[in-house]
């Protein structure tokens, strides 16, 4: 099952709505993931200078504030805190690998969920609805967001087994489907110097996607590759620092459905995750083409 969702602002103006909107889209995924949920947000862009972390304890009451001071003093550098639930938002004036070297090192109970300039990744177990309240998702302003509900059946139920998988700076993918050669792709990407934290066949499409991007593909020629690489049945949404991506795998018996108008581009794994957007009986809307890239960003659109 799972549900995945996304919804990309082209009207700046539409901006302090996202989480209104998003987070009714996420919620209109339950009934095909009641397992736990995820997402992850673009906003909040830091300096060049800056790097954006999300890291997660499952101790709700875990010491962020002594944890920051730590890592400030190590890196001889600023750290901002943000604290949602079990998870903190770190901004660190250093770069992004020294701040994730510094977490794999001295604290490897704290995952990093997602870091870059601009990305929030939050997931958590539990039904959606739950998780929206959780984290203010509602309340949440931004350019974008992507997001998935999980009903477990290649892994085990567990946070760290939620998506988004985030596999590179300000890049994340859900995913609903299966993967058939995900252990064969994992053992090829090991010997090409790729780490993973999970058995999450997902988690191998995220580093897969990061693999590509890092060889100098594009985001569509990543995307095109996939097609020859993975096999299996897959609907892909993956999030960029400037917009997001879908993709269909050639059989396409994994449901979605993409509408658009001048102002928002959304995508869901059904309808009724659309239905409530402003301006949705006016939208286009259609089923993704089975194997064809669909690609959005600030600068363009396709």
């Amino acid at each position: 099952m799972c549900g995945i969702v996304g919804l990309f602002l082209k009207n700046p103006d539409l901006q302090p709505e996202l989480g209104l909107h998003f987070a009714t889209m996420l919620v209109g995924m339950s009934e095909r993931g009641p397992d736990s949920a995820g997402f992850a947000i673009y906003r909040h862009p830091v300096a060049d200078n800056q790097c954006k972390v999300t890291v997660f304890n499952d101790d709700a009451a875990y010491p962020w504030d002594e944890t920051g001071a730590r890592l400030g003093m190590a890196l001889d550098a600023d750290v901002g805190i943000e604290v949602k639930a079990n998870h903190a938002i770190m901004t660190v004036d250093a770069d992004t690998d020294a701040v994730r070297a510094w977490f794999r090192e001295h604290l490897p109970e704290v995952r990093v969920m997602g870091y870059g300039r601009v990305m929030e990744v939050y997931k958590e177990m539990g039904q959606p609805t739950d998780v929206v309240a959780r984290y203010g998702v509602a309340e949440m302003a931004g350019s974008h967001a992507v997001g998935h509900t999980r009903m477990a059946t290649e892994s085990a139920v567990a946070t760290s087994h939620s998506h988004p998988f985030t596999a590179s700076a300000d890049m994340c993918l859900v995913h609903n489907g299966s993967l058939s050669n995900h252990n064969r792709l994992r053992q090829t990407l090991v010997r090409q110097g790729m780490d993973f934290e999970t058995d999450n066949d997902t988690e191998v499409a995220a580093r897969y996607f990061a693999y590509r991007l890092g060889q100098g593909a594009s985001l569509a020629e990543a995307m095109e590759a996939s097609l020859h690489d993975l096999d299996g049945f897959y609907t892909f949404t993956m999030g960029t620092s400037d917009g997001f991506a879908v993709l269909r795998d050639g059989i396409a018996c994994k449901p979605a459905v993409l509408a658009e108008t001048d102002d928002w581009v959304a995508m869901a794994s059904e309808y009724r995750s659309l239905a409530h957007l402003p301006g949705v009986e006016k939208a286009r809307i259609w089923e993704p083409e089975p194997s064809v890239v669909y690609t959005w960003s600030v600068q363009k659109t396709a």
